[in-house]
């Protein structure tokens, strides 16, 4: 959102983000499928869509991996073994930003041991935020990666479930993201950093978006 972004902007980006918030309420045994249709027509219909306006009304939906169980994954946040922060590209007028590592998740996707970086962003009101990349990026799914959570934006309580007191937490690929820069470059977003590059494919989630899959 740009300086000079217009008081109409300015709420159309909070009914963004609420809206994308309400979607990470949908519950329920075909809660997936629902979150899938509602976030789609989302993109398709609403002004702060990071699908390019002559592409929306044509937007044939994202594609998605097979809802698979075996992604959804018991983890622990443990500690990080560094308190340095980090500096992320957005690749675009952002330029870097600071986050905190706030934690490391330590789980198994199939047999491999696998861990990822939690990040908190500097200054922001501390929440949580988890870029990744896996070996389907750039093949199957977007080449910078995705997100899985974004807690600041709401988009966190189907794909990270935790209990008070506890560092015990569930984590579920099939909500995996892309960033908004995956459908219009004129986006910025931070991308994983190399810490957080997984040697393992991650089958779930949005796939890569072809825009002219949309014509």
């Amino acid at each position: 959102m740009s300086e000079t972004s217009s008081p109409v902007d300015l709420l159309d980006l909070v009914d963004w983000r609420r809206r994308v918030g309400d979607l990470y309420r949908i519950s329920g045994p075909d809660g997936l499928a629902e979150f899938r249709a509602a976030r789609d027509e989302l993109l398709r219909t609403h002004p702060q869509s990071p699908i390019q306006e002559g592409e929306r009304a044509s937007f044939p939906g994202i594609r998605y991996f097979t809802a698979d169980p075996a992604y959804r994954v018991a983890s622990r946040l443990e500690p990080s073994e560094s308190e340095e922060e980090i500096l992320i590209e957005t690749g675009g007028p952002d330029g870097d930003i600071r986050y905190g590592r706030a934690g490391t998740l330590a789980f198994r996707i199939g047999d491999a041991d696998c861990r990822l970086t939690v990040f908190s962003l500097i200054g922001y009101g501390g929440g949580l935020f988890l870029p990744f990349r896996d070996s389907t990026s750039g093949h199957q799914t977007y080449g910078g990666g995705r997100y899985l959570m974004d807690t600041i934006k709401g988009s966190d309580r189907l794909c990270l479930e935790s209990r008070p007191g506890s560092d015990e937490v569930t984590i579920d690929f099939n909500y995996a993201y892309n960033p908004s820069c995956a459908y219009d470059p004129h986006w910025a977003c931070p991308l994983a950093p190399r810490e957080n590059w997984l040697p393992v494919p991650v089958e779930a989630g949005e796939m890569s978006y072809d825009p002219s899959e949309a014509a």
